[in-house]
């Protein structure tokens, strides 16, 4: 990547293809504290914004596992500039956990002058104010396999050992032509760079639509770890990739296997309710001015169809295996019902 900051973001490079830059910070959150980080309820805190995508994997397993009173949230506001991420939502502009009203400031705790992308989902040592991870791969599986002992009664199993080799093949072709497959076609700096990553992001969405077309769940009969993957690349298809990332053979809508499952999921407890649609746009379309130099935030898309009945139940499956579905969300967690809910009243 060639910014400073981001979701997952970046910026167009003239006669470049785009590459994301994977250097992470490794450490890792154990049972064990074998990295100095042990589990433990109340330490830590998430930091997400309800845009990104990579963020969102995070706040959905966090969800769906019941971990909402053993990790804080704190959710940034959906744009930022090439500094870092902003708490601009909460009062003050400050995060009233952290008391900081940048995400930049817990980098730079741990690690002055930090180099690289200030990105979210990362989490923060609450009492020393330093971030400890932002691996946002890693993160989750650690969430699903070191912080067992804090799962909410009847949690999924989202990460099955048995299954565990399928669901990281299936993934990683899902991370290279689809999650990433989209910012492919999006910061294309070159005819060329653009035209082979839409042949690869559409050749891989047709080979998911035969997968799904006789099973309910990428692997196995129950939701997993790469369910969620692909979930958020696919809610914000036709918000955002179909148009500003001109991912734009078909819209979401238009591939009726896929639409059926991602409805499928968005109705499940612990997706759609997590999903905050008018941040996504904007961030999409404010923060990437190199592709959208107006910042005008379009109105659509209609949402209303993400309620629709989907007809998936016919192929079986236990959404969440052995184990039920999460409860209310918790109050501070909801999404502005004026964000999502009412737009699908029309």
């Amino acid at each position: 990547m060639t910014d400073e900051v981001s979701t997952a973001g970046a910026y167009v490079t003239a006669g470049a293809e785009f590459t994301r830059d994977d250097r992470y910070i490794a450490t890792r959150i154990t049972a064990d504290g074998r990295d100095g980080y042990p589990v433990e309820a109340g330490r830590y805190r998430l930091v997400v914004s309800r845009a990104c995508p990579w963020a969102s994997r995070a706040v959905i397993v966090r969800r769906l596992l019941g971990l909402e009173d053993a990790l804080s949230m704190a959710v940034a506001g959906p744009t930022h500039d090439r500094r870092s991420w902003t708490f601009d939502l909460d009062p003050g502009g400050v995060d009233p956990v952290l008391g900081i009203p940048r995400l930049q400031d817990a980098y730079f705790a741990r690690f002055p002058g930090y180099p690289r992308g200030i990105t979210v989902p990362a989490i923060v040592d609450i009492a020393t104010g330093q971030v400890v991870t932002n691996d946002y791969a890693q993160m989750t599986l650690d969430l699903e396999t070191e912080w067992t002992a804090l799962h909410r009664p009847g949690a999924p199993d989202l990460y099955p050992e048995a299954m565990r080799a399928e669901i990281d093949a299936v993934s990683r072709d899902v991370f290279r032509d689809v999650n990433n497959g989209v910012y492919r076609c999006g910061f294309a700096g070159s005819q060329q760079a653009y035209d082979s990553a839409y042949r690869r992001l559409f050749a891989r969405l047709d080979w998911l639509s035969e997968r799904l077309a006789g099973q309910r769940y990428l692997v196995g009969d129950t939701i997993t770890e790469a369910d969620v993957r692909l979930f958020t690349t696919l809610v914000r298809f036709d918000s955002v990739y179909h148009g500003h990332f001109k991912a734009n053979r078909s819209k979401l809508t238009e591939m009726p296997v896929l639409w059926a499952y991602a409805r499928d999921l968005f109705q499940t407890p612990g997706f759609g309710d997590t999903v905050d649609f008018e941040d996504i746009k904007r961030h999409y379309y404010v923060v990437h001015e190199d592709i959208n130099p107006t910042r005008i935030v379009p109105q659509g898309p209609d949402l209303r169809g993400w309620l629709d009945p989907h007809g998936r139940e016919e192929l079986g499956g236990r959404p969440f295996g052995d184990g039920v579905p999460p409860g209310p969300v918790p109050e501070p967690d909801r999404v502005p019902v004026e964000h999502t809910a009412a737009a699908m009243r029309g």
